[in-house]
């Protein structure tokens, strides 16, 4: 197969990019299971924004900034915060159902909220479900454009290189209904896989969150930024039958309190914008309060508004919570942090492109600067719409050519079905705990030496198991993730100071003078 554009991932960043390249090119998308299963499918609280009048730029850069804890680059955060706006304003004119204003005179047509970090209501959100009402409207309008090639339920297994001339010509894909492996030639390749919460043993992303674009880039050769920085969203629902549904920011946005098993409010003592502090700020503060009192969860609640008003705003975290038996209407819900976000990524610049010729990486997949040691709500979705418009500028800015070289088939000669999964299945267990136990909220030099330890064992199974049976799933999402697991860890080692997203018990104060974390596979 062949294609112009081969588009790596269907969450917003890749489903926005296709759309906007196909009216030029031949665009190919790739979708390791559905095209809606990513987490951009899940993103509830909505997209940052400036659309308030009273609001303005250099807020929203100033506000990423702080909650960035002085790694941001602030020409990236500006670049994104200044095409915001008009990244709003192409969802709105595709049809997306945000949610309409409360007063019907407001000079703004839709809702906007306020979430943790930010100054202003510059939220836009589709009630509690923005995600799933984006990505809907991409599919349906991806689904009625022509010169688009939808391949759902198939895995990229590695990036295809033309060494001699230092460029990416393609892919290699794993058909998982054929259960064959064949190669995907493009002109352009881009990776818009997000990123790799699927490390840790409890996270809120989906099966798909396993770090396969990061990965695969780093083998290929592009550098990695910022890997030692995975946000945990404070506010996960803890109950036995449901662990990984996430509670909205926009939850305590629009009032909820955290409070222990007493009702007792505790945030206070940790920051003084109590649960509107930076996520990273409110995602220790529970984990200190549950270590130190030895309890299991901290409850969120906001049943002190009207229950027509949160039946309205959160109807999709009110129908989950009643199902498991919680009325969030009459009593708290109990949250824990969970995993739920990758910092960093791919080094790009701010046109998405990568170290490696014909190769972008958007979204969460990619390190723009953006996100600094931790990501400000809901800068997320909006980061794969700019840069998604950002790759688009720049890959219709240059004539389009086919690689040279053609690609080898895949070669299954030496190979052999393995015999049992158990290896698999184990060591995808090990290297999640690892990650939870060791490298998680809060680090020390030991532990993070431990996990360096084990995980390059696992690597090292993992590869053998790799090269000598045949792929499935499985085996490629487990190689991927054991690698990105050791970036994480060796990029945490490197940072020798707690900031933002890393804190380390053995280096608690914050360096004056401090920059990204960048490993290079040149130098490894």
């Amino acid at each position: 197969m062949n294609t112009d554009i081969l588009i790596i991932g269907s969450g917003i960043a890749g489903l926005s990019l296709a759309l906007k390249l196909a009216q030029h090119y031949r665009v190919t998308v790739l979708a390791k299971s559905s095209l809606n299963e990513g987490s951009s499918q899940y993103a509830q609280g909505g997209i940052a924004a400036v659309l308030d009048p009273f609001d303005s730029v250099d807020a929203h850069v100033q506000d990423t900034l702080i909650a960035g804890a002085g790694l941001c680059e602030e020409p990236a955060v500006r670049f994104v915060a200044e095409h915001a706006h008009q990244a709003i304003q192409e969802l709105i004119q595709m049809g997306v159902p945000f949610s309409p204003a409360l007063q019907p005179d407001s000079s703004f047509p839709f809702h906007l909220t306020q979430e943790g970090g930010h100054s202003y209501r510059r939220i836009i959100h589709a009630a509690d479900h923005t995600g799933q009402s984006v990505i809907d409207t991409l599919i349906q309008t991806v689904h009625n454009t022509p010169n688009i090639t939808l391949l759902p339920n198939h895995m990229t297994v590695d990036l295809l290189l033309d060494r001699q001339r230092q460029e990416c010509i393609g892919a290699y894909v794993l058909d998982k209904a054929a259960g064959q492996i064949f190669p995907l030639k493009a002109a352009v390749t881009v990776l818009a896989t997000g990123g790799a919460s699927k490390a840790y043993l409890y996270t809120s992303n989906p099966d798909t969150s396993t770090g396969d674009g990061i990965a695969m880039a780093w083998r290929a050769g592009c550098r990695v930024g910022n890997m030692e920085f995975n946000q945990f969203h404070p506010t996960c629902l803890y109950h036995p039958q449901d662990r990984s549904f996430l509670i909205s920011e926009a939850v305590r946005g629009e009032g909820g309190r955290l409070v222990l098993a007493n009702g007792e409010a505790f945030m206070h003592k940790y920051h003084p914008d109590g649960e509107l502090a930076p996520r990273d700020v409110v995602a220790r503060a529970i984990d200190q309060e549950m270590k130190t009192r030895g309890i299991d969860c901290v409850y969120l609640d906001i049943s002190h508004k009207p229950a027509a008003f949160l039946q309205n705003h959160f109807p999709t975290i009110y129908q989950r919570c009643l199902k498991v038996g919680i009325d969030m209407t009459q009593q708290p819900i109990p949250v824990v942090p969970a995993a739920h976000y990758t910092c960093g990524g791919v080094v790009t610049n701010l046109q998405g492109q990568t170290d490696l010729a014909r190769l972008y990486a958007i979204g969460e997949t990619a390190y723009t600067g953006l996100h600094g040691a931790n990501r400000l709500a809901s800068n997320s979705l909006l980061e794969g719409l700019v840069f998604a418009e950002a790759a688009r500028q720049d890959i219709l800015s240059k004539p389009l050519t086919q690689p040279l070289k053609n690609p080898k088939p895949w070669d299954t000669s030496k190979v052999s079905r393995a015999k049992e999964r158990i290896l698999v299945s184990h060591d995808w267990d090990e290297v999640r705990r690892v990650m939870w136990d060791y490298v998680g909220i809060v680090r020390t030099n030991s532990r993070l030496a431990r996990a360096l330890s084990r995980i390059n064992t696992l690597e090292a199974e993992v590869e053998e198991f790799y090269r000598h049976h045949l792929l499935d799933v499985d085996t490629l999402e487990l190689r991927n993730l054991t690698l990105v697991a050791k970036l994480m860890v060796r990029s945490a080692q490197a940072r020798q100071e707690s900031r933002g997203l890393h804190y380390n018990l053995d280096y608690p104060d914050m360096l004056a003078d401090s920059h990204a974390t960048i490993l290079s596979p040149l130098a490894s």
